[in-house]
């Protein structure tokens, strides 16, 4: 019985995983809001019923692709960091930029449908927060890293942090911690730098201006390390 319940969770992961494949192929054509259950079936050969008992529905099989997604994204920026000597902060961080903007142009509709608009009626389940933010938690030991080893040297340009943040500032902390506010607000506005560069990028917003993307990508990572009071 037991050498038979592992033959068809094999079976079950085998189908599985080919209905998740099916359905990242489905999203570069008709996208996330446009993805169907029946469609997949029928791709597969498989009665619209039978597939019902992988992913009882669309929801579910969007927040299986997401999660994967979300994997990926987190052990490719683990990896990232590891191969990075702990000191190199700097490094750290341009290997974490690097990284998340590979797999972005390698899956430019995963990526959409992990950062790009919110796919209507979608509610995301409680499921997906630890894979949502495995890049964040490398990121936020990156700045606490830094912030203990004395390498932070930031610029004196911005004004004081006001106190209303302050709540917010502690909530942060669970994945940045141990740093001062105003290192929270200069780490939140190169995390979300980061991001809002890639969709810029990856959303068409740059084209026919930036003609290097690559090189001005890393320059511009690079200041917002310095921005952050990275060395260089």
């Amino acid at each position: 019985m037991s050498s038979s319940r592992t033959a068809r969770e094999r079976v079950r992961a085998e189908l599985t995983r080919e209905i998740t494949d099916i359905a990242r192929r489905h999203l570069a054509t008709e996208g996330a809001g446009g993805l169907s259950l029946r469609a997949v079936a029928r791709e597969m050969g498989m009665v619209s019923s039978a597939i019902y008992r992988y992913f009882p529905s669309r929801d579910d099989l969007l927040t299986a692709l997401i999660i994967d997604g979300y994997n990926a994204v987190g052990e490719a920026v683990e990896n990232a960091d590891a191969a990075c000597p702990p000191h190199d902060h700097t490094g750290r961080w341009l290997a974490l930029c690097h990284v998340v903007r590979d797999w972005a142009l390698a899956h430019p509709h995963e990526y959409a449908l992990l950062y790009g608009s919110p796919v209507p009626g979608y509610q995301a389940p409680q499921d997906t927060i630890a894979p949502a933010i495995r890049d964040t938690i490398v990121y936020g030991r990156i700045v606490s890293d830094a912030h203990r080893a004395g390498a932070l040297n930031p610029p004196g340009i911005c004004p004081p942090v006001p106190a209303a943040f302050s709540e917010d500032a502690a909530r942060v902390r669970a994945i940045i911690p141990d740093v001062p506010d105003d290192v929270i607000v200069r780490a939140l506005m190169i995390w979300t730098g980061l991001f809002g560069w890639l969709n810029f990028e990856l959303f068409g917003q740059f084209n026919n201006t930036i003609l290097d993307p690559t090189a001005a990508f890393d320059h511009s990572m690079r200041c917002s390390a310095a921005f952050l009071g990275l060395p260089a």
